[in-house]
């Protein structure tokens, strides 16, 4: 809940018209499900322009309009209009302004790979003793973020929130506004490269959001990862930095690791046993962060451990399947090309009496290194699978790699579209109950379809 004055403060807007005293119950960027005295935000997007519905927002209740363009009509008399320089900025204005009226702790959650499930687990591990809030499902850029944080009242204990980024600075504008208390860095790895170019950018990028931690300044990092592991050893008062990990010895760190076809099992600091529903080695690292936090918040290790035993890792990522009596290893998500070689050693651990196949698609946004990368893909491919198929023009490079790896050429198969793959994987192929296919690529490349049989 809202008075324009306070939306006026927070944005720095300026009055068009309406009274200062108006109260609106809540903010949407959405005319279609707008509620009553909300205040509608007129978002104007790549393929979208909010101010073309602002009369509906009117229509549906809308008590203030919050708009940027020149032009727009301003109308109705118990309507307040606020005219900014960039609604989008707006929002994650307002949405600070939120953050700022609780004294309650803010954990964000950034990395290249695992942020969403990493996000996820928290939640999970937390709700046991906490009211928790998050964003939904990936909604964890410039839009989704603030709106989140909307949603936060004095119900809440704690707020985890996943950062994403694709170009510079996102990191550093999503942390002003969220201000984390505890701050977590899963990994550095090879994502978004069109725009970060290498991974001392990626690490620049990920990086920021230590920046911006308020007290108590906890950064939780991966000792693992050699960038992170640097900023580990640097001697700060601020932030005070944890590291969690597999090979380091660390804050808190897994040992005695035990990988079966659908359940992970380690020791934490050699004491607690751990038991994970996933088929992802590098979940590992998901669950110690997790671990981390709670224990940071008061929680028992025989607490978190057992809600850690319980968690359901989320669709698509690493997800086993049997349809039509055939198992599938569904990491569909998306794909780079840190989580594809992650994907491929759990194809490689799988324990089955038939053919390992692997379907790959596209690995997008990897710039000028983009061959390079599908290459490598196809080598590790041949030290694993006994049938790759590959879609798309990047993953040739792969299936190139993969023969000259000395992979046998019969079980080599190129295709331009997912259909075609489905139809050689199901017909050509022949896949049977004995084997295990995995499906992996970029979200673009919709690689899902090819499990729709």
């Amino acid at each position: 809940m809202f008075k324009v004055n306070e939306l006026l403060r927070a944005t720095r807007g300026r009055l068009i018209s309406g009274k200062t005293s108006t109260v609106v119950k809540g903010i949407s960027i959405d005319s279609r499900t707008i509620k009553p005295q909300e205040a509608f935000i007129a978002i104007k997007g790549p393929n979208f322009d909010g101010h073309n519905f602002v009369d509906e927002a009117i229509k549906r209740g809308a008590k203030a309009v919050i708009f940027q363009r020149q032009g727009s009509r301003v109308k109705g008399k118990e309507v307040a209009f606020i005219e900014v320089k960039d609604t989008i900025r707006a929002l994650g204005d307002i949405a600070k302004f939120q953050r700022q009226k609780f004294d309650i702790p803010v954990i964000a959650v950034t990395g290249s790979n695992g942020k969403t499930t990493t996000k996820e687990i928290i939640t999970w591990v937390l709700s046991k003793e906490f009211n928790v809030l998050k964003n939904v499902g990936t909604k964890n850029n410039q839009i989704g973020l603030p709106l989140a944080l909307l949603n936060l009242d004095r119900y809440h204990d704690v707020v985890v929130l996943e950062v994403g980024t694709n170009h510079f600075g996102e990191v550093d504008y999503l942390a002003k506004i969220c201000q984390p208390n505890l701050g977590i860095i899963i990994n550095i790895g090879s994502s978004h490269l069109e725009y970060f170019v290498n991974l001392k950018g990626v690490f620049r990028e990920k990086s920021a959001l230590l920046k911006h931690l308020k007290s108590p300044h906890i950064a939780i990092l991966n000792a693992d990862d050699s960038l992170l592991k640097r900023q580990i050893l640097i001697k700060n008062k601020k932030p005070f930095i944890l590291g969690f990990g597999i090979k380091s010895r660390s804050d808190f760190f897994a040992t005695d690791i035990e990988i079966l076809n659908s359940r992970i099992k380690f020791l934490v600091n050699q004491k607690y046993r751990v038991t994970l529903k996933t088929l992802g080695y590098f979940n590992i690292y998901n669950a110690l962060a997790a671990l981390t936090v709670a224990y940071l918040l008061g929680m028992e290790y025989r607490d978190i451990a057992s809600r850690l035993s319980t968690f359901n890792f989320p669709q698509n990522r690493l997800e086993f399947l049997e349809l039509n009596n055939i198992k599938f290893i569904n990491d569909t998500y998306n794909s780079n090309p840190v989580s594809l070689k992650q994907a491929i050693d759990v194809l490689g651990n799988f324990q089955i009496n038939g053919r390992k196949i692997f379907v790959m698609g596209d690995m997008l946004e990897l710039g000028n290194r983009e061959k390079l990368f599908h290459r490598q893909a196809g080598r590790n491919a041949a030290r694993i699978c006994d049938v790759f198929i590959t879609v798309g023009e990047l993953s040739k490079f792969a299936a190139e790699a993969a023969r000259a790896s000395g992979f046998n050429t019969k079980n080599i198969f190129t295709c331009t579209s997912n259909l075609e793959a489905q139809d050689i994987l199901f017909k050509k192929v022949s896949v049977g109950p004995d084997d295990i296919v995995l499906v992996k690529g970029s979200r673009a490349m919709r690689m899902e379809e090819i499990l729709k049989k």
